[in-house]
């Protein structure tokens, strides 16, 4: 079966791909089929999955999965929240890195709790009214600098409080199955197997 992971970010696409393994399918990037602009315009994680889902599958006629994902810090009001992505005027993983730093400069560890969160959608069809939502969210705290070559995003700021590490420090199998989307991804694929 074919079907379409709604993001242009490959760091994603890889992590769904290796979690959605055993399902056999054939994943597709989004970017293969000339994609609209999608405007992320939700106010939750939940939403913005959705809208994301709804749009490839509307684009491609292909059933789609689709993530929105983010972090949320304690000391700034659960920002940056939805807006992970674009905290930064650029957008670039390393400008929102320095700009989290930069807001975070001078505040002790004690007060630099955050979590990722991540909502993951598969939708069959892109009019289907009950989409399937898995959500799960990983606890940590952000670094006063970065550390490790892993991963990608704020990986290199979140500290991993149960492996002592930052999320860039660990093996990526090992990321895989203990972060926000390797959690989600897990879900997903215990939900799918049942309906397919």
């Amino acid at each position: 079966m074919k079907v379409i992971i709604a993001s242009g970010n490959s760091g994603k696409i890889l992590e769904l791909e290796k979690t959605l393994a055993p399902l056999a399918w054939n994943l597709l990037p989004l970017s293969n089929y000339h994609p609209p602009i999608i405007e992320e315009v939700g106010s939750t994680f939940d939403e913005n999955a959705i809208i994301k889902a709804r749009a490839a599958s509307k684009h491609t006629g292909l059933p789609a999965i689709a993530d929105d994902s983010g972090l949320e810090v304690d000391y700034l009001c659960g920002r940056p929240g939805v807006r992970s992505a674009r905290f930064s005027d650029t957008g670039t993983d390393y400008d929102n890195n320095v700009k989290l730093v930069n807001e975070l400069s001078g505040v002790s560890d004690e007060f630099r709790a955050a979590r990722f969160h991540c909502s993951l959608v598969f939708l069959s069809h892109y009019d289907e009214s009950a989409p399937l939502v898995c959500r799960a969210k990983w606890e940590g705290r952000i670094l006063q600098r970065p550390s490790g070559q892993n991963g990608f995003g704020y990986d290199p700021l979140f500290f991993v409080n149960s492996h002592n590490c930052s999320a860039a420090e660990l093996k990526p199998e090992i990321k895989n199955l203990i972060s926000h989307r390797g959690q989600a991804s897990s879900l997903l694929l215990s939900e799918l197997k049942k309906l397919f």
